[in-house]
């Protein structure tokens, strides 16, 4: 399973067709495989060595995927950074990764260069077009299985970032597993839409490689583009988080002309509300899967795809099942536990926290033992979201362990709460956390974004929610922003929300 492989079998059988595109240019397979030779000579040049940590600050672009195979070419350690990141959390991770180079493009050159400033000055910056054309060509490095093949940091909704460990086996056998399970296929067109320093698109570089895909790059996310994009290549497949596709069928272009290549539309991140799914579905026509991973699981672990046996149901039967988190991916062991370690009954009703094995968990976070060995037990990595799961053996996130409120002696999840308030006709998103009381220990507070020219009152909300879940649940308090903060995938940052909205004393 090494990985450079991949690239191998593309070329052999697809590298003269045209297979990567990035604006208004095309490549083939022979050469990316050519630049990115070039690319694992230049690192060679460079003085640096296989287990080298070798940083990239760039936008979604053939570039990434060149670096993506050159550095696998030359042994090194890819570690992909957020550009939406300051310079000082950059700096952080360039230092707790101890990479020695920071691949960039000029539009984050300054942002490059200040975060080698900040991680001390060490780090060399360079342009990937810029290094790689610098030397010609190498052989690839010999690596094995059990090789680092890339570091990526968690996306930091809550504590420190820590750089989850991927090696080339955990990446091969994630790829395989997408391809079986998504029926990737040579006449695949993925879109990476989604940011690629983020596993929820970046697994994509390697099983469409590996089946001889074809790739579309989208490097900034702009709705009228995208959709245009999704039309004009040809794009079959691809994963988009839940704040992109609110977007995407939000804008008015969006039905002007049908999708007819599109097959799939992946979702992770985020839970989707039903109002939105059927929006989805109506707008472009083609199935949707929710899928559900972390960065530590390279990521995938499982999907909403529907099993044979519920075809035949009626119709709103098949999306609430699509919507929920889904059953496991081939290959993944799953259990749902309670606080003593024991599995819950698949009633759907008890709560408990998800716990996996799988050949791509990471085997740890780089340079932090202590760390690595709390995220394990026997064997099983805990995924800190707590769910329950069903007779047909669909798992549904409730929370993230974290996010649980208790307020009143009684136990608040958050996700129960903001896929009811979502199904509001005024609602675009919503964030609900637990912020400190005197009265109830954590009152339970929605953040709340309005569509375009809507208005409501709390009470109306309040009202409206009472139809729809327990008494208890509902926010004490309601906040109206202009937008929730994010990750650079679209996650919901509530740890910020609940700073931002204490010091406020809201």
């Amino acid at each position: 399973m090494e990985l450079s492989s991949i690239l191998e079998r593309a070329v052999l059988l697809y590298g003269r067709e045209p297979s990567v595109f990035c604006g208004d240019h095309a490549w083939t397979y022979a050469d990316l495989e050519r630049e990115a030779l070039a690319l694992a000579g230049g690192l060679g040049a460079a003085g640096l060595l296989p287990g080298d940590r070798v940083a990239i600050l760039h936008r979604n672009c053939h570039r990434f995927l060149q670096a993506a195979f050159g550095t696998l070419l030359g042994g090194e350690v890819l570690v992909p950074l957020n550009v939406r990141l300051d310079a000082a959390t950059l700096g952080e991770q360039l230092g707790d990764a101890g990479a020695r180079l920071l691949l960039t493009e000029a539009r984050f050159r300054p942002l490059a260069e200040e975060a080698s400033a900040k991680a001390g000055g060490g780090v060399r910056v360079a342009e990937v077009g810029a290094l790689h054309a610098a030397v010609g060509g190498s052989a690839p490095a010999l690596r094995t299985p059990d090789d680092l093949a890339q570091i990526y940091y968690t996306s930091g909704t809550t504590g420190r970032p820590r750089g989850a460990m991927l090696l080339q086996r955990n990446i091969a056998s994630h790829s395989l597993m997408a391809i079986a399970e998504l029926g990737l296929a040579d006449g695949d067109v993925w879109a990476h839409v989604a940011p690629m320093f983020h596993l929820a698109d970046a697994w994509a570089v390697f099983a469409v490689t590996w089946v001889g895909g074809r790739h579309a790059m989208f490097p900034d996310f702009e709705p009228r583009p995208v959709l245009e994009g999704l039309r004009s290549r040809g794009v079959t497949i691809t994963n988009l988080v839940p704040t992109m596709l609110a977007r995407l069928v939000a804008e008015p272009t969006a039905r002007a002309a049908p999708f007819p290549a599109l097959r799939a539309i992946l979702s992770g991140g985020a839970p989707i509300s039903p109002a939105l799914l059927e929006r989805v579905v109506e707008t472009f026509g083609t199935t949707y899967v929710q899928t559900y991973g972390l960065t530590e699981t390279s990521p995938y672990l499982t999907f909403s795809a529907l099993k044979r046996t519920l075809r035949d149901r009626p119709a709103a039967e098949q999306r609430r099942w699509i919507s929920r988190t889904g059953r496991p991916a081939i290959g993944v062991r799953l259990r749902v536990v309670d606080d003593s370690g024991r599995d819950v009954p698949r009633d759907d009703r008890s709560v408990g926290e998800i716990r996996v094995r799988a050949p791509w968990v990471t085997p740890g976070y780089w340079n932090r033992p202590e760390e690595t060995a709390a995220a394990f037990e026997d064997g099983w990595f805990k995924t800190g979201d707590l769910a329950t799961w069903d007779a047909e053996g669909s798992v549904n996130i409730v929370d993230r362990k974290k996010d649980v409120i208790l307020t009143g002696g009684e136990k608040v999840y958050s996700v129960e709460v903001e896929a009811a308030l979502s199904t509001h006709a005024s609602v675009f998103e919503c964030a609900v956390v637990g912020l400190p009381d005197e009265e109830w220990g954590e009152a339970v507070t929605a953040a709340v974004v309005l569509r375009p020219g809507e208005q409501v009152e709390p009470e109306a909300l309040a009202a409206y929610l009472k139809e729809h879940i327990a008494s208890f649940k509902i926010p004490k308090r309601f906040v109206f922003l202009p937008e929730l903060p994010k990750t650079g995938t679209g996650k919901i940052r509530k740890d910020e929300i609940r700073r931002s909205l204490a010091r406020a004393g809201s």
